[in-house]
């Protein structure tokens, strides 16, 4: 059996397809398959516009996009400039196989890179496989901390004054 070759790459405008696809894998995943209501041309707007607001790294495996990481600037008053690594997917067929370790490389490259004071990302509360492997790379997650969101209906239905 041959070694599977892993292309790890900035992520471009023509792999959005792919990426959404992955999106909404994770979103079944973790049994919230409605709950996506981006779409391509938001992440065009977004990833690749004037004011572009993310940036990823896709893994290649075969030709085909397996895995993603994606990421956004973030700013902390006690620490300063850091990257939130708001998702990174692997497709369910190929965990396990060291992609999501060489994307999460790819992620703290980039950290270094950019001179990132602190990296942070969430993960489920059952997702033992990831949370498993989080903590073998080193992160703490911290129990603490609650998640504070406000989507679209919320955000116009904000009371201000």
């Amino acid at each position: 059996m041959s070694r599977m070759e892993i292309e790890i790459r900035k992520g471009t405008r023509e792999d959005l397809p792919a990426v959404l696809a992955l999106v909404h894998e994770l979103a079944d995943f973790e049994k919230a398959p409605d709950a996506v209501t981006n779409t391509i041309a938001d992440m065009e707007e977004d990833g690749f516009g004037p004011n572009s607001v993310f940036q990823f790294y896709v893994a290649v495996v075969d030709g085909k996009i397996r895995g993603v990481a994606l990421y956004f600037t973030k700013y902390s008053t006690w620490k300063g400039k850091g990257l939130y690594l708001d998702d990174l997917i692997v497709t369910e067929k190929f965990r396990g196989k060291g992609i999501g370790k060489k994307l999460l490389d790819a992620f703290m490259m980039e950290a270094i890179r950019s001179k990132a004071k602190q990296v942070h990302w969430q993960v489920l509360d059952w997702n033992t496989p990831a949370s498993d492997f989080y903590k073998k790379v080193g992160a703490r997650i911290e129990p603490e901390w609650y998640d504070c969101k406000m989507d679209e209906i919320e955000i116009s239905s904000y009371t201000f004054g």
